[in-house]
């Protein structure tokens, strides 16, 4: 499925890498929510600053890139995941409070409207809250595997690790998704529906 997607971004990727800017908009709008999902992961609050930073970065780097779709996908997760190691950086040099009060005046500000959004993107969020409680290493993995949609040499690439470490990461992430609370007392609820029809 992944390799269909990654198909049909070729022709706009290689318009992109020309300095179309309506071929770069077809890029930031099929891959954007998956690298704002991955950032919420590796800087929590400040990714939607950390996905801007990348996709500057992208844009300004992008005629120099040589590649199909898929090391296109695979280059802009690892530039996302650079943003984010700078960015918690610069937050701990700083000893920053995480970015909290300044998401408390945008809620404050947000429009009723919103509210719909919310409720359409809550199961989304609560899947990346979940994914956000596993150890770094393993949150990323998932992110890049699951959600993101990344093999496991272009995730290895991201990370910069092997592919072995990559697969064990992802297994060990999984496995303990699967034991996190909230996901049993899903799949417990999710299997008293079906008893009940």
């Amino acid at each position: 499925m992944q390799r269909a997607q990654d198909e049909d971004l070729e022709p706009a990727l290689a318009a992109a890498i020309e300095g179309d800017p309506a071929s770069f908009a077809v890029l930031w709008r099929a891959l954007h929510p998956l690298v704002l999902r991955y950032l919420r992961v590796v800087v929590g609050d400040a990714a939607e600053d950390v996905a801007s930073e990348t996709w500057l970065q992208v844009s300004r780097d992008l005629s120099r890139f040589r590649g199909g779709a898929t090391a296109f996908r695979v280059w802009l997760f690892r530039v996302a995941r650079n943003r984010g190691i700078d960015e918690n950086r610069r937050a701990w040099r700083r000893h920053e409070e995480p970015h909290e009060a300044i998401d408390q005046l945008r809620a404050a500000a947000a429009a009723p409207d919103v509210a719909a959004e919310v409720v359409e993107l809550a199961d989304t969020d609560r899947a990346v809250g979940l994914i956000a409680t596993l150890p770094r290493e393993q949150a990323e993995a998932v992110m890049l595997r699951v959600v993101a949609g990344l093999d496991v040499a272009g995730t290895a690439r991201v990370l910069g690790k092997r592919s072995g470490a990559v697969r064990i990461a992802t297994m060990r992430g999984l496995r303990r998704l699967a034991e996190h609370p909230q996901i049993r007392e899903h799949r417990s609820a999710a299997e008293d529906g079906r008893d009940g029809i």
